[in-house]
C-alpha cells in the first residue's frame, strides 16, 4: 500500500503508513500569492497491484483543503495510481445533507461528485455528522467512529461510571457507543436550531447525577455553545465533574474557553482534525479499516 499523507493531515497519514507499513508518498505544497495551491507528489504512484490511500481532512479552511485533496486524487490517477482510497477523517459539508429551506444547495451532495470524478474508488470518513449521506456514493464508502477511543480515553483517566451524555437526540447514539466503555449510562438533552439565525437553545432534562462524573460526547465542537449548555446544565444538577469529548474539535473562535468557563474540567478530540485538545488519535483505526479489505 502507498500512502499519501495531505496537507491536513501530515502526521496522521505518516501514522496510518506506520502502523500498516507502506510507503509513504510525500506532497510537495506550494502556495501562491493569491491563495491557490500547486500540489506534486513526491514518489511514484504508479503501480497496479497496490491501493493508494490519500489522507486528508477537511477542517477549516474547508474549501482550500477540499481543493487540494481533488488536485492530490486526480493527479495520482493521472500519474497512473489504478486503485485509489480516499480517507477524509474530517468530512466538512456533511451537514448540508438536504435542503432545509427552498433554494439551498445540497452541499454534501456537490462534493461527493467532485470527489467521485476526481477518481476515488472507495471512500472513508470518521464519525460523519449524517451517516446515511454514504448512501449518496456511487463508491464503497465506509464511516468509522472514534467514540469507543474516546471513552477509553476516559475510561483509563479513571471516568469508568461516568454518565455518557448526548447533546442531542441525534447524538444519542455516540452516548450509547461510549457507555459500552464506560457503563454510566446515557442520556439525552433536546436541543433546537432556528434554521434562520443558527441560534441554539437546550433544554433541562433531570438526570440523577448528583456526585457523579458526567462526559457530553458529540461529532463535532464548533463553537461550542452546544457543548457549554450540556455542561451547564449537568453541573447545576450536581454533576461532579464534567467533560467533553468531540470527534472533530474545530473550536471555532473562543469555543474553547466557552466550554471551560460554563463548568467543564477539560476537552478531548480526536487528530481527525488538529487542536490543541487533539490527544486521541485515529490512526488504528483506520489502519484497521484498510487492513480489514486485504490491504
Amino acid at each position: 500500500m502507498i500512502v499519501i499523507p495531505g496537507p491536513a493531515s501530515r502526521e496522521l497519514g505518516e501514522k496510518v503508513a506506520k502502523l500498516t507499513n507502506s510507503r509513504i508518498v510525500n506532497v510537495n505544497l506550494q502556495t501562491f500569492p493569491d491563495g491557490e495551491s500547486k500540489i506534486k507528489l513526491d514518489g511514484v504512484v504508479e503501480d497496479e497491484d497496490e491501493e493508494v490511500v490519500i489522507i486528508q481532512s477537511t477542517e477549516p479552511p474547508q474549501d482550500t483543503h477540499f481543493m487540494q485533496l481533488f488536485l492530490m486524487v486526480d493527479a495520482a490517477r493521472d500519474l497512473g495510481a489504478r486503485n485509489t482510497v480516499t480517507v477524509v477523517p474530517y468530512l466538512a459539508y456533511a451537514r448540508q445533507d438536504k435542503r432545509f429551506l427552498p433554494g439551498e444547495a445540497v452541499s454534501i451532495e456537490t462534493v461527493i461528485k467532485l470527489l467521485e470524478a476526481s477518481g476515488t474508488n472507495r471512500f472513508l470518513t470518521v464519525n460523519t455528522h449524517e451517516e446515511s449521506i454514504l448512501k449518496k456514493f456511487t463508491v464503497p464508502a465506509e464511516n468509522l467512529s472514534a467514540i469507543s477511543l474516546l471513552a477509553e480515553h476516559f475510561k483509563n483517566k479513571g471516568l469508568k461510571g461516568a454518565l455518557s451524555l448526548a447533546p442531542d437526540k441525534g447524538a444519542l447514539r455516540l452516548a450509547q457507543e461510549a457507555d459500552k466503555v464506560l457503563n454510566g449510562g446515557s442520556g439525552w438533552l433536546k436541543k433546537e436550531r432556528d434554521l434562520y439565525t443558527g441560534e441554539i437553545s437546550v433544554e433541562a432534562k433531570r438526570f440523577d447525577i448528583e456526585g457523579k462524573d458526567v462526559v457530553v460526547f458529540d461529532d463535532i465542537i464548533s463553537t461550542g455553545g452546544t457543548i457549554a449548555a450540556a455542561s451547564k446544565i449537568m453541573k447545576k444538577q450536581g454533576a461532579r465533574r464534567v467533560y467533553a469529548a468531540g470527534v472533530h474539535p474545530l473550536l471555532i473562535g473562543e469555543a474553547q474557553n466557552k466550554i471551560m468557563k460554563s463548568g467543564a474540567e477539560g476537552i478531548i478530540g480526536t487528530d481527525c482534525v488538529s487542536s490543541p485538545v487533539s490527544v486521541v488519535s485515529v490512526a488504528p483505526l483506520i489502519a484497521e479499516a484498510l487492513s480489514k479489505r486485504g490491504v
